[in-house]
């Protein structure tokens, strides 16, 4: 039988039907323990009753007006936002792929009032910014690209987590506008680059007028132990930040927040979004932020983030096939020697989800909620899993 829903995604067997905390039931009523958090953004867990209340009131209240009129949790959600991060700005979309397109449009036209005709925008190799045709661009993956040539003009690609790349990418480009980079690589594989590179980043913006613009889409919103990933670096304060993912647990909301020179940029009539920050998803973020406050749960991460590494680490790190454990908060990347996306199947048959992204590092993106048990559980089932692959594996012979 033809499937109805364009084959856009490689699915594994499974359908689930009902979700609680860290955990989730398919139709069969078998549990799994989910380490993936629909890749970060089921931060408060699935069902989370203060989530579920507020949705319900607000969708029997009011779900959708237009952005023609005022929307009061919009802008309630917006200052909470800007008080959290120190931005000045946002604007409200459905998700991270768009809030991009929103950063990108700005680097434009914060280019074109600078009397640049052409402006280019620096991307990282490794990124991962989306799927429209402007954020497929941006990405630093050809595999995102094949197909869909010819690709937007106006983009130059340096290697992640190198300073000395990107300041000669500068020299040379006179028409750069903004460097564009994730604090943490997600989908190019748990890659944390050194902790000085944002602040050189920032400071090579600094010097040449450049926009500083960080994807927070999978970093934000408490992933990385602190609200943004930025925080954990001295003298940083990005001009353009994306967020998406974790805002919402699991409703479609992005945000573009704006600092500094990118203020003002985009004026009535530049951009707009039909969806973006209506009442139910506003309500909803509102929701989650104050979860987050309220319920200490930035400190749960960092305490149980210590815990898990720790335990990845005794169990893993001695063996031959497994290259790198690390982490930065709950994004969690065990890099191993040869592919391993085998193991996402083997890890559901298990019953805990996982993800492998570029071809062997095993991603786990944990709910920020799980208790003690639930973390050392991921620990276990995860390292039993790698132990029994690499186990599996033809020995190599020395001749």
């Amino acid at each position: 039988m033809t499937d109805s829903v364009m084959p856009t995604y490689g699915r594994l067997d499974v359908a689930f039907t009902e979700g609680k905390g860290a955990w989730l039931i398919d139709a069969d009523g078998n549990k799994y323990l989910d380490a993936l958090s629909g890749i970060a953004v089921c931060n408060l867990g699935h069902a989370h009753p203060a989530v579920a209340e507020a949705i319900a009131d607000q969708a029997s209240t009011l779900i959708h007006t237009s952005n023609i009129y005022h929307i009061p949790l919009q802008t309630e959600l917006a200052e909470k936002l800007t008080n959290l991060s120190a931005m000045e700005q946002v604007f409200f979309c459905n998700s991270g792929a768009e809030a991009n397109e929103a950063a990108i449009k700005i680097a434009r036209k914060y280019g074109h009032e600078k009397g640049i005709d052409k402006p280019v925008i620096i991307v990282m190799d490794g990124s991962f910014h989306g799927r429209t045709m402007a954020t497929l661009t941006a990405t630093g993956n050809p595999k995102v690209h094949a197909g869909f040539e010819p690709l937007v003009p106006g983009f130059v690609r340096v290697p992640y987590n190198d300073l000395d790349a990107l300041r000669m990418a500068v020299g040379h480009w006179p028409e750069a506008v903004a460097i564009m980079v994730e604090p943490v690589q997600g989908e190019g594989g748990v890659k944390i680059p050194d902790v000085d590179y944002l602040a050189g980043v920032r400071e090579l913006c600094n010097q040449r007028q450049l926009l500083m613009m960080l994807d927070e889409v999978q970093t934000g919103i408490g992933r990385t132990g602190t609200w943004f990933a930025f925080q954990q670096c001295d003298n940083v304060l990005p001009d353009v930040m994306t967020l998406a993912k974790g805002l919402g647990n699991g409703l479609p909301i992005g945000a573009c927040l704006v600092s500094g020179p990118a203020v003002g940029v985009l004026q009535a009539g530049n951009h707009g979004s039909t969806f973006g920050g209506n009442p139910l998803v506003c309500r909803a973020a509102l929701t989650v932020l104050n979860t987050i406050e309220s319920d200490a749960i930035l400190s749960n991460v960092n305490t149980l983030t210590e815990k898990m590494i720790k335990g990845f680490e005794t169990n893993l790190a001695a063996l031959e096939g497994v290259k790198s454990i690390r982490a930065k908060g709950f994004m969690f990347g065990i890099e191993l020697a040869l592919p391993c996306t085998a193991l996402v199947q083997k890890a559901l048959d298990q019953g805990i989800l996982i993800n492998v992204t570029a071809d062997s590092v095993i991603r786990l993106l944990p709910p920020l909620v799980i208790n003690g048990d639930e973390a050392n559980e991921i620990v276990k089932r995860v390292s039993e899993l790698v132990i029994q692959f690499l186990n599996s594996q033809p020995v190599k012979s020395d001749v």
